[in-house]
């Protein structure tokens, strides 16, 4: 009954988000020979019955008030269930956090983002949904990326929207790379998805896109594309060069992207990260203030009891402040101007 009401309407997130505690696994077959797998909710996988090289994974709804990647997503999945995209590519589509998303929240009870490459399980374990869906993901990753032993290349973009506005609408977090040069065709593609910021993350950490890269080896991106807004107020338009490009990718359609100039982007190196230790910090600018926003050197950014944070560097910027994370977790990241062009491959 769930394959041919899939089949007919196509509409896989509204059926997650009518399961957000789960989804009985199922699987069937389009009539153009594409195997569909609902591995649990908000968890579908696509096999072509005859694919390429790459093994292609989009996340949305880590954080559930995110809604425009989650729309993107449910059109593209809605697209291959009533065979109007033809898939080239192996393909897992994640709805990270359905609970979230049914309440429009960043989260239910702890940051989804915060809880992989095995975060989930320390301290005090398991304790939360959140905790089990993260360590749930991992397991759907790793499920997927071992179909073969065959050697594959292996993309995850984990897809956002920022809680405040940026100086830069698009961009993307460079996972951490233990010293491996970042790649070229990799910012090349972002460029076509019309993300032309790019931010290197300097240490590893807890995210989705630093556990795909780090365990799986993937080429892997945490992508922000817009700013936080409600179902349904949402321009769709702004996203259509990377609705295009992921398209293109899925359907082995991409044409041969332009050459890497750094001329056309905005690379940032992390400079320092503050965490926040106790429940009187405080951010000392507005609300408003948009990522990427540079103050002079000396300006008061934030307090921390008797701690003080102040701009270090000419050049500086901020980006994710955030005054409400828990403690212990990171405030503000501060990013200073990059040139990798001889670190690149």
């Amino acid at each position: 009954m769930i394959a041919q009401q899939l089949r007919d309407s196509g509409e896989f997130l509204a059926l997650t988000l009518a399961h957000p505690d789960g989804l009985s696994p199922c699987h069937f077959t389009l009539s153009n020979g594409t195997h569909v797998e609902i591995w649990d909710t908000g968890v579908i996988y696509f096999q072509p019955p005859q694919y390429g090289q790459h093994d292609i994974v989009l996340s949305c709804g880590i954080h559930g008030n995110e809604t425009a990647p989650i729309e993107l997503c449910a059109d593209i999945v809605r697209d291959i269930l009533t065979e109007k995209l033809l898939l080239a590519e192996r393909l897992l589509v994640l709805f990270g956090n359905p609970a979230a998303i049914n309440l429009g929240k960043r989260e239910v009870t702890e940051n989804l983002n915060r809880l992989f490459s095995g975060h989930h399980s320390k301290g005090a374990g398991l304790i939360n949904a959140e905790r089990q869906r993260a360590k749930a993901l991992e397991i759907y990753v790793s499920r997927f990326y071992q179909h073969t032993e065959q050697p594959r290349q292996r993309y995850l973009y984990d897809l956002h929207t920022a809680i405040r506005g940026s100086r830069f609408e698009k961009f993307a977090v460079y996972p951490y790379l233990h010293g491996q040069p970042w790649r070229k065709q990799q910012l090349e593609f972002l460029a076509a998805c019309d993300v032309h910021t790019v931010l290197l993350m300097q240490s590893a950490a807890s995210t989705f896109s630093y556990y795909a890269s780090n365990a799986h080896g993937a080429d892997a991106f945490t992508i922000e594309l817009g700013k936080v807004r409600p179902f349904g107020q949402n321009d769709m338009r702004r996203f259509a060069q990377a609705n295009t490009t992921l398209r293109a990718l899925l359907t082995a359609t991409l044409p041969e992207l332009p050459a890497f100039e750094s001329i056309d982007f905005n690379i940032y190196d992390v400079y320092r990260a503050i965490n926040k230790q106790t429940q009187d910090f405080k951010l000392h600018f507005a609300d408003d203030v948009e990522n990427f926003t540079s103050y002079p050197i000396g300006t008061l950014l934030a307090t921390d009891g008797d701690i003080e944070y102040r701009v270090e560097r000419e050049g500086e910027a901020l980006i994710f402040p955030n005054a409400k994370v828990a403690i212990g977790q990171r405030a503000i990241l501060m990013v200073v101007p990059k040139s990798i062009t001889a670190h690149l491959k």
